[in-house]
């Protein structure tokens, strides 16, 4: 096999606009609306900069709010289907503390932060990944219903899944507010909706 024409790496980058938008945020988020916030802070900029999809994630210590690391999501940029921001933040996590682990025993408790539930492969990824807490602003339809995304076929008792392997899911924080950025996507007429075996258009 000639093997020279093989992808031998892959990888995706932040664009330059996350950490000057951090740079204004303080180092600790001590309440969930706090976390919440920020999360849908970023999913509206990240849209609006046309770097990706109306989702955003941070990876927090639970107990302080210090933030870890913070994703966005990059499938348009980075042409990668699996850069959701949850992998993304997940990923920037793992490489910051030079552990595949986030649950280790030797470190602080953490916990994955979204503006929206987790489609079924950020589901795995998060479950996986050894976050000990799930804040998330809310689910439901209104997600598909405004965007166009399809978010697989996620089981009725997802949240208990995660209650079952030792972490809390926290939902309905700023509810209102996240709706409001999926429904700013869902009315661009530029709007991409990426969705697999070329189900991609603009609205």
């Amino acid at each position: 096999m000639d093997t020279s024409a093989l992808a031998t790496s892959f990888g995706a980058r932040l664009p330059d606009w996350v950490p000057a938008e951090l740079a204004e945020v303080p180092d600790v988020l001590p309440t969930d609306e706090d976390r919440i916030r920020l999360v849908n802070r970023l999913a509206e900029r990240n849209h609006r900069e046309d770097t990706g999809g109306p989702f955003a994630a941070l990876v927090v210590e639970t107990g302080t709010g210090k933030i870890v690391s913070a994703g966005v999501n990059l499938v348009l940029s980075s042409g990668l289907s699996s850069t959701h921001a949850e992998v993304v933040a997940l990923s920037l996590a793992q490489t910051r503390l030079g552990a595949w682990d986030l649950g280790s025993p030797d470190g602080p408790d953490l916990e994955l932060v979204v503006n929206w539930r987790t489609c079924v492969m950020c589901y795995g990824a998060a479950m996986w990944s050894g976050v000990r807490r799930l804040l998330i602003a809310g689910d439901g339809p209104e997600l598909e219903e405004l965007t166009g995304f399809d978010e697989g076929p996620m089981r009725e008792d997802w949240a208990e899944q995660f209650g079952e392997r030792g972490i809390e899911v926290v939902r309905n924080v700023l509810r209102d507010e996240a709706v409001e950025v999926l429904r700013g996507y869902g009315e661009r007429d530029d709007a991409v909706v990426y969705n697999a075996r070329g189900a991609s258009a603009a609205h």
